[in-house]
């Protein structure tokens, strides 16, 4: 399994003070090194991501935008991502290696691989948003579809907040299957995700959108599994991208999900071995949000448990 790290990544961040900072990544990487999954993880660079890359999603007017107001280094992409010297660069660091990471498992040079500052699934094809500069998981599609031939996708994310950016992208592309469980957009940004979202047009049906409660604990994600491997039988993908954000456990500043690591173990476990089952193993797990440390930590080193962990692979429910 492949773990990307490095200060490049790190720098991806909005300064001391703002929720997502350079010390997220810190948080993990401390972490990964002092556990015993260690030594079991191929360490990799980041890689830098290229202008051509952003616009395999993202439109020319919104990356020259973003590349203009990065050269001034002031301004406000949205109103919650502040521009800052370098930005663009930095943006594209996350890009570049998140494609890495798609073509290392395309190659057949590992199964998994975990990029733990990526998953930026809040920006649209036209705009910025919630922190969020390029959205590399729509560019991670979008490479697989393009440069790798690779059609059917699962987009699979147990962040806090509902991906937004990737579902309105794809809501009518029947090829890219979505399944969200998200805290309910009536109590956190960016207050979309409905159940009744399920795609539209020839895609309707791709799309599983799991609004969950505030306060909602473990037993509750596991008790809606099942509507989630019936998804998953009837819409058997190529290739799996989670998206896992640390911020839908207990104790996140800024949402109210009550989960405790072993979500972020279950289900990545459960995906290596469903991608095992019905394909070829390929996942790429992306760390999403999350503004506790100790909860980065712990749900990002569950992530890269249960990617490696061969010995399990029951649904979660069991």
């Amino acid at each position: 399994m492949f773990v990307y790290a490095g200060e490049a990544l790190a720098r991806y961040g909005f300064g001391e003070g703002h929720p997502l900072g350079p010390d997220r990544f810190y948080a993990f990487w401390q972490a990964l090194q002092q556990s015993e999954l260690f030594k079991q993880c191929t360490i990799k660079a980041p890689v830098q991501g290229h202008t051509e890359d952003a616009l395999l999603f993202h439109t020319p007017e919104y990356v020259k935008r973003v590349q203009q107001l990065s050269a001034q280094g002031i301004g406000m992409l949205d109103p919650d991502t502040p521009v800052f010297p370098g930005l663009f660069e930095i943006a594209l660091v996350v890009v570049g290696t998140v494609l890495d990471a798609v073509n290392e498992i395309m190659l057949g040079h590992t199964d998994q691989a975990f990029v733990p500052i990526a998953g930026l699934h809040h920006a649209s094809r036209t705009s910025s948003a919630g922190f969020c500069v390029f959205n590399d998981c729509g560019i991670a599609v979008e490479a697989l579809r393009q440069r790798h031939g690779v059609q059917r996708v699962l987009y699979f994310d147990i962040d806090a907040h509902h991906a937004d950016g990737v579902f309105y992208a794809f809501e009518q592309d029947p090829e890219l299957l979505f399944i969200d469980l998200h805290e309910d957009g009536r109590y956190l940004y960016p207050g979309t995700g409905s159940k009744t979202e399920t795609g539209s047009g020839p895609a309707r049906g791709t799309k599983l959108n799991i609004p969950m409660p505030p306060g909602a604990t473990d037993e509750i994600f596991f008790h809606i599994w099942p509507q989630i491997t019936e998804f998953m039988e009837r819409h058997q993908p190529e290739f799996i991208i989670l998206q896992c954000g640390a911020d839908s456990l207990a104790g996140d500043p800024i949402t109210h999900l009550q989960y405790s690591g072993d979500v972020h173990y279950r289900t990545a476990n459960y995906l290596r071995h469903y991608a095992q089952k019905n394909g070829n193993g390929r996942v790429l797990a992306l760390g999403g949000g999350g503004y506790n440390h100790a909860n980065i930590a712990q749900a990002w080193l569950q992530v890269v448990r249960g990617l490696l962990d061969a010995s399990a692979g029951n649904s979660p429910t069991q």
